[in-house]
C-alpha cells in the first residue's frame, strides 16, 4: 500500500515492503528486525534491534491500538513513523500477540492489508440489507438502543476495530471520548424524533493518526408500518472541501487584516499573525535589511549568503520555542540553499527530505538542527516577499503540530497570501523613505534654536504627523528685524509629503527675504498670497508628468500668521491669512484670544489682507500655533480652543516647562496633521537704552545731532563706536534735512548692537550709487554701508527710516 509522510518541506511516498516483519518483546524492546523493516525505515537490524520501538514512533499510538496492546489484542491501525533521515512516514500496520509464556508476550507487528473487518453477521442481515453495504464510504447500523449491528469495512478501518470488537456497543461505550459523546446524543435524537440529521466534524477518528473532516448523515430506518427499526450512519471524508473553505477563510482574513497601518514591522506581523491562524504552525518574516529600514531594496547576489533582517515571528506555542532568531536581529541565507533559491528565483518552493541544499540550510545552524528535530518539523513552504516585480523578503511557513505535510494547494494559498502582504510592505516601505525624506527636509528648513534677544524669549515644539499620516508642511521663524523688533511667523502649507515640505521651505525663505525689506504684516502677505498663485500656475501643467503625488492647479495654498513686535513701545502689529488666532496671556494670567481679521488663505488671489496692532503688557506670553494642534477628527475646533485656553492659564514658569505642559494638556490622543507651537514672552526695551532726539530740516541741526550721539555713546561706555556713529549718524540726518521732509527724528538704540536710526516724512526710498571723481555728493550711504554692520530702510506709516548697525565689543 501507500506510505504518507513528510520532512521537513516534503513528503515520501513509497510501497511498504510484503516482508515487513518485526517482533517487539513484552518491554517494548526490538528483537527481530527484517529485510523489509530496513527498507521501508532505512534503519541497518545493528541500528535497532535491543532498542526500544517507542523511538520508531513520530507520533503516539492511537488510543485504540494502546488499548489493545494493555489487553493482550491483536489490533490494525495508521502508525506514523520515523525515518532513519529524520522524516515522518505514515503506514498501516497490524500488531498480534504471540503465545510466549505466562509472564512474556513478544509482539508481531506486519503490514496490514486494506480490508480487515470480519463479514457481516447472518443474524444482522436483514438490518444491513437496508443501508447501502458497498457503499467505499464508512457506514454503521444501529438498534433502537443504539448500540452497533454491523459495520462496512471502511467503518471498520476508521474505528480501529472490527465488527466482533464494536457489536452491542453504543459510541459512547465505544469510544468514550469527544466528540463521540456528542455523536451518541445526535443518535439517540434522530431514533427520538425519526427525523434525519447531519452533521460536520473536523477530528481524529481512533484509528487514524491524522485529522480529518466528517461529513456525517444519521438516518432512521423504519419498516413498513413508518416505526423507528434502528438508524444507520453514513460518513463521507470532505477534508478536501473542508481545506478548501479554510483557504478561503484564511484569504479573506488575510484581505481584512494585512496592511492596516504603513508601519514595515506591523505589516509583517500581520502577515504571520493570519498564517498560523489555521495554516501553518510556525511562520517567520524575513526582509532584506534595506527593505526593513524603509530604503530601496538591493538586488540578491547569486553567489554569496545574504543578510536578511527578522521582522516577525508567530507561533500556534506561546513564546515562538522554535525560533533560532530573536525578532529583530540578522541572519543570513547560505549560498545554494532552498531560502537563497527562492529569493533568486521569485516564486516559493516546497523542498522535499532529499534535497541536499535543505540539509545544508538545517545544519547551517546547530540551533536550527536541534529545533528541526525537537519539535519534528516536517513540513515547509518558502515564499519570497514580491512587490512590483522587486523582492523584498521571505516568509518561511512551518508545520509541526498539524500532521498533514503542506500541498501543492498549500502552496498556492501562500503565494496567495504573500503577494497580497508583499503589496502593503512595499506600500509601507515607500510611505516609510518618503516620510523620513519629507521629515529631515522640513527639519533642515525649520530653525534649529530661537536668536538671541533681548527683549523677547521664545520657545517652540514642531511634532511631525504620527506613523498614520504623511509629514505635512508647517513651519515656523523667528526673524530679528531692524530697531530691535522681531517677526514671529507660523504657516501651514496645504497638503503633506516631500511636495508639502518643499512648499514650505520656498514660503519660509520668502518670508525671510520680504522681512528684510521691513514690509507691514498685511503687504507682507499680500506678497506672500501672489508668490503662492504663481507657484500653482507653474506647477499645474507638470502634474500629469510628476504623479499623482504633485498638485493639481488650485491645491497650492498655505495659511499663515505674521506678526512684528517692538520692544521700544511694546506694540505688536499682526495680520493673518487664515491661520487660527493667536493667544495672549496677561502677566494675570488671564488668556484671551485675539480677535484679527482672519484674512483668506494664501492662493487665492486679489483679496485683501488687514494688520491690527496691539499693545502688549511687559511680560505677556503670545502663543502661535498651528490647526493641528486644536483640531482632531473626534473633537470640535472650539474643544481645542477651550484646552488651550485652560492650559496656557497661570503659567509664570519657564517657557520650555510651558510648552510641554501645553502640549500634554492639548494633544490630540493620534494627532493627524503636523502641529507647531510657539510662546513668545515679551518685554520692553530699558528707556535708558533708547534716546530719541527730533530735529529741525536745518542744516545746523546736522551738527547738534552728530554732537548729541556722540555724548549719549560715551555715556553708554562706547567709546570705541564714537567715531562711526557721528560719521553714520552726520550722513543721515545730512540726507533727510536736504532730500526728506519733517518730521525729522534720530533714535539711538544699544541692543546686541548699536542702531543709528533717522526718520522723516518722505516716503522716498534711498539706495546707493557709485559717485563719479568730480561729484560733490552720492557718497553718503556707501560711507555708512561700509562703516555698519547692517543698514536699511523701512517704511513707516508717516514716511521712512532709515537704520544702520554697528556691531558692539565684546564685553
Amino acid at each position: 500500500m501507500d506510505s504518507r509522510g513528510g520532512t521537513p518541506g516534503g513528503t515520501v511516498e513509497g510501497r511498504v515492503p510484503e516482508d515487513l516483519a518485526v517482533v517487539v518483546d513484552d518491554a517494548g524492546t526490538i528483537t527481530v528486525w527484517s529485510a523489509g523493516a530496513r527498507q521501508l525505515l532505512g534503519y541497518e537490524a545493528e541500528e535497532v534491534i535491543g532498542h526500544p520501538a517507542a523511538e520508531l514512533l513520530a507520533a503516539e499510538l492511537p488510543e485504540t491500538a494502546r488499548r489493545h496492546v494493555a489487553e493482550g489484542r491483536r489490533w490494525a491501525t495508521e502508525v506514523a513513523l520515523r525515518h532513519r533521515s529524520g522524516g515522518r512516514i505514515v503506514v498501516r500496520l497490524k500488531a498480534i500477540p504471540l503465545a510466549d509464556g505466562e509472564d512474556a508476550r513478544p509482539w508481531l507487528v506486519t503490514a496490514a492489508p486494506e480490508h480487515m473487518a470480519g463479514p457481516v453477521e447472518p443474524d444482522a442481515q436483514a438490518l444491513w440489507d437496508l443501508t447501502l453495504a458497498q457503499l467505499p464510504v464508512p457506514v454503521a447500523v444501529y438498534d433502537t438502543e443504539a448500540r452497533l449491528v454491523a459495520a462496512n469495512e471502511v467503518m471498520t478501518r476508521v474505528m480501529g476495530r472490527s465488527v466482533a470488537e464494536m457489536r452491542g456497543l453504543t459510541l459512547r461505550e465505544i469510544e468514550p471520548t469527544p466528540p463521540f459523546d456528542e455523536y451518541d446524543r445526535l443518535q439517540r435524537q434522530v431514533l427520538r424524533t425519526g427525523e434525519p440529521l447531519f452533521h460536520e466534524n473536523f477530528g481524529q477518528a481512533p484509528g487514524e493518526v491524522r485529522g480529518h473532516a466528517w461529513s456525517m448523515f444519521l438516518s432512521p430506518l423504519k419498516d413498513g408500518s413508518g416505526a423507528v427499526r434502528g438508524l444507520s450512519a453514513a460518513v463521507f471524508d470532505t477534508t478536501e472541501q473542508y481545506w478548501a473553505r479554510r483557504h478561503l477563510s484564511i484569504l479573506n482574513d488575510a484581505s481584512l487584516r494585512i496592511g492596516s497601518t504603513l508601519d514595515v514591522a506591523r505589516t509583517a506581523e500581520e502577515l504571520a499573525e493570519v498564517a498560523v491562524t489555521g495554516f501553518a504552525d510556525f511562520v517567520t518574516v524575513d526582509l532584506l535589511e534595506s527593505v526593513a529600514f524603509g530604503e530601496e531594496p538591493e538586488p540578491v547576489p547569486p553567489d554569496r549568503p545574504v543578510t536578511v533582517r527578522r521582522t516577525a515571528q508567530r507561533s500556534v506555542l506561546d513564546g515562538c520555542p522554535e525560533s533560532v532568531v530573536p525578532t529583530g536581529e540578522r541572519t543570513f541565507y547560505p549560498v545554494d540553499t532552498p531560502p537563497m533559491r527562492a529569493l533568486i528565483a521569485g516564486r516559493g518552493n516546497r523542498p522535499g527530505p532529499l534535497d541536499p541544499g535543505m540539509r545544508t540550510w538545517i545544519e547551517s545552524s546547530p540551533a536550527r538542527a536541534e529545533t528541526v528535530a525537537k519539535y519534528m518539523i516536517h513540513s515547509v513552504l518558502m515564499v519570497p516577499l514580491r512587490a512590483r516585480g522587486v523582492t523584498l523578503g521571505l516568509v518561511h511557513f512551518l508545520r509541526h503540530r498539524t500532521a498533514e505535510p503542506f500541498s501543492e494547494d498549500d502552496l498556492l494559498l501562500a503565494e496567495e497570501i504573500v503577494a497580497r502582504a508583499a503589496v502593503s510592505v512595499d506600500n509601507a516601505r515607500r510611505y516609510t523613505h518618503e516620510r523620513r525624506t519629507a521629515l529631515a527636509l522640513q527639519r533642515s528648513l525649520l530653525p534649529e534654536r530661537p536668536p538671541d534677544l533681548a527683549a523677547m524669549e521664545v520657545a517652540y515644539r514642531y511634532l511631525p504627523a504620527g506613523s498614520g499620516a504623511d509629514v505635512g508642511g508647517d513651519w515656523f521663524d523667528v526673524i530679528p528685524l531692524s530697531g530691535a523688533r522681531v517677526a514671529l511667523v507660523v504657516g501651514d502649507v496645504v497638503g503633506h509629503g516631500i511636495h508639502a515640505s518643499a512648499t514650505m521651505g520656498r514660503l519660509r525663505t520668502a518670508v525671510r527675504t520680504l522681512a528684510d525689506v521691513d514690509l507691514a504684516p498685511d503687504e507682507l502677505l499680500t506678497q506672500l498670497d501672489d508668490l503662492v498663485v504663481r507657484l500653482d500656475r507653474e506647477e499645474g501643467p507638470d502634474t500629469r508628468d510628476r504623479g499623482a503625488e504633485a498638485p493639481t492647479p488650485g491645491e497650492v495654498g498655505a495659511t499663515c500668521l505674521y506678526a512684528v513686535y517692538d520692544p521700544v513701545s511694546r506694540r505688536c502689529t499682526m495680520a493673518r491669512a487664515g491661520h487660527p488666532p493667536p493667544a495672549v496671556v496677561t502677566p494675570a494670567g488671564e488668556v484671551r484670544f485675539l480677535k484679527l481679521p482672519t484674512g483668506p488663505p494664501l492662493g487665492l488671489g486679489g483679496l485683501p489682507f488687514e494688520s491690527v496692532e496691539v499693545e502688549l503688557e511687559e511680560g505677556s506670553l503670545l502663543a502661535l500655533y498651528t490647526d493641528g494642534l486644536v483640531e482632531a477628527a473626534d473633537r470640535d475646533i472650539e474643544v481645542g480652543l477651550n484646552l488651550l485656553r485652560g492650559a496656557l492659564a497661570d503659567r509664570a514658569g519657564p517657557l520650555e516647562e510651558t510648552c510641554d505642559e501645553v502640549l500634554r494638556a492639548v494633544l490630540p490622543a493620534r494627532p493627524a496633521d503636523d502641529i507647531v507651537l510657539m510662546l513668545a514672552r515679551t518685554s520692553a526695551l530699558d528707556a535708558a537704552k533708547v534716546r530719541t532726539w527730533h530735529l529741525r530740516r536745518d542744516p545746523a541741526a546736522v551738527a547738534r545731532a552728530r554732537k548729541s550721539a556722540s555724548e549719549q555713546v560715551t555715556a553708554w561706555g562706547l567709546d570705541e563706536a564714537s567715531f562711526a556713529t557721528e560719521l553714520i549718524v552726520s550722513e543721515l540726518v545730512t540726507n533727510a534735512v536736504r532730500y526728506g521732509d519733517d518730521p525729522v527724528v534720530l533714535r539711538l538704540i544699544r541692543d546686541h548692537a548699536l542702531i543709528c536710526e533717522v526718520s522723516d516724512g518722505s516716503s522716498t526710498a534711498p539706495h546707493l550709487r557709485r559717485a563719479r571723481v568730480f561729484d560733490e555728493g552720492g557718497r553718503g550711504l556707501l560711507l555708512v554701508a561700509q562703516m555698519a554692520e547692517r543698514w536699511g530702510s523701512r517704511q513707516t506709516a508717516t514716511g521712512k527710516t532709515i537704520w544702520a548697525e554697528l556691531g558692539l565689543p565684546d564685553d
